[in-house]
C-alpha cells in the first residue's frame, strides 16, 4: 500500500523516567517495602524506567552489616524482591546497589542490578571506585568491606515506549555508582550513551560541596541525560546523606530535583534532545585523545 505523503508524521512521545529517594534503615524488609511503594508511585506517573539509590536495601548501623546480608549472585531475598517489583509494575528497574558475595570473606561487591519489566535480570555492575574521606570527625573507607569491581557496564533497554521516544535502537544506559561520579574517565569509556545512572549515598558534607556540579559536568561532557537517585536524610546510624535526587539533561539543565526526604522525581527524556545538543556542539566528535 502506498504511503500518503500528506499524512501527518507522528511526533516522538517523551519517555518518562524516575529516581527514587530513600532514607534507608537497618531493616531490609522495611526498605524493600519502601522500594515497592516508590516504584508503584513512579509507575502510576507513567515512568518506564525507575532507579533506586545506593544502599536502598540496607543502611546498616555499622559497615559490616552489609557483609552479613550478602547474597549469592543470582539468588537471594533482596534480588527476588526487586525482580518481583519490576514484574509487578512492568518497569525497567535499576536496583541501586545490593551486597553480593565476593572472593574475600569479610567483603562484598557493591552491585547495581538492572531488571526488565518481566523480572529478568539484564545487567550487573560492580562499583569500581571506593569512597574514602577524612574530614574533621567524618571518616569513611569503603575498601574495608567492599571489593572493587573492574569492568565498566552499559545496557540497552528496549520497549515500545522507548522506541516511541525516538530511541529506535533502544535506550543505552551507562551504569555507575556514587563515588564513580568523580572519575570522568569511566564515563568516557562508556560513551556514547543516552542515559547515565548514578545511584548514590553522598554524605551531606561532600554533597553540599560537589554533588550538583559533578552531575551537571558528567551530563554536559557526555551530552546525555543523567538520572541520580540518592539517599537523602538522617539515618538510624547517625549518618546524614545529601539527597537532591535529580534528572539532568544533555545541556546541564536540571529537569527535576527532590532536596531531601523520601519520594520520587519524575521527568521526561527524548532522543531528539540528545541529537540536538550533539549537533549544535559536536564535542564528542571533536575528541582528540
Amino acid at each position: 500500500m502506498a504511503t500518503d505523503p500528506a499524512a501527518p508524521v507522528s511526533s516522538p512521545t517523551p519517555l518518562r523516567v524516575a529516581a527514587a529517594q530513600f532514607v534507608s534503615t537497618p531493616d531490609v524488609d522495611e526498605n524493600l517495602a519502601t522500594a515497592g511503594r516508590l516504584v508503584a508511585e513512579a509507575a502510576a506517573q507513567g515512568a518506564t524506567v525507575v532507579a533506586l539509590p545506593e544502599y536502598f536495601c540496607l543502611m546498616g548501623r555499622q559497615d559490616s552489616d552489609k557483609v552479613h546480608r550478602r547474597e549469592a549472585d543470582g539468588d537471594g531475598p533482596i534480588q527476588r524482591a526487586v525482580a518481583q517489583i519490576a514484574r509487578d509494575h512492568r518497569v525497567f528497574l535499576l536496583a541501586g546497589t545490593i551486597p553480593l558475595a565476593c572472593p574475600v570473606p569479610h567483603k562484598v561487591y557493591n552491585s547495581s542490578l538492572v531488571y526488565g519489566p518481566d523480572g529478568t535480570r539484564l545487567a550487573r555492575y560492580d562499583k569500581i571506585h571506593l569512597f574514602g574521606l577524612r574530614k574533621g570527625d567524618e571518616k569513611f573507607d569503603e575498601s574495608v568491606t567492599i571489593l572493587a569491581g573492574r569492568t565498566p557496564v552499559a545496557v540497552d533497554l528496549e520497549a515500545p515506549a522507548i522506541a516511541a521516544a525516538g530511541f529506535r535502537h533502544g535506550l543505552r544506559v551507562g551504569l555507575s555508582i556514587c563515588y564513580d561520579l568523580r572519575f570522568p574517565e569511566l564515563y568516557r569509556n562508556l560513551s556514547p550513551v543516552d542515559l547515565i545512572v548514578v545511584p548514590s549515598a553522598f554524605t551531606h558534607t561532600t554533597g553540599s560541596a560537589h554533588w550538583e556540579t559533578l552531575l551537571k559536568a558528567r551530563a554536559i561532557e557526555n551530552q546525555c541525560y543523567l538520572l541520580a537517585p540518592a539517599q537523602g536524610g538522617r539515618h538510624v546510624n547517625g549518618r546524614r546523606t545529601f539527597g537532591h535526587s535529580m534528572l539532568v539533561d544533555p545541556w546541564g539543565e536540571v529537569l527535576a530535583v527532590l532536596p531531601e526526604g523520601e519520594g520520587i522525581v519524575v521527568g521526561e527524556i527524548q532522543a531528539a534532545r540528545i541529537a540536538e545538543v550533539r549537533a549544535s556542539l559536536p564535542a564528542l566528535m571533536h575528541r582528540a585523545l
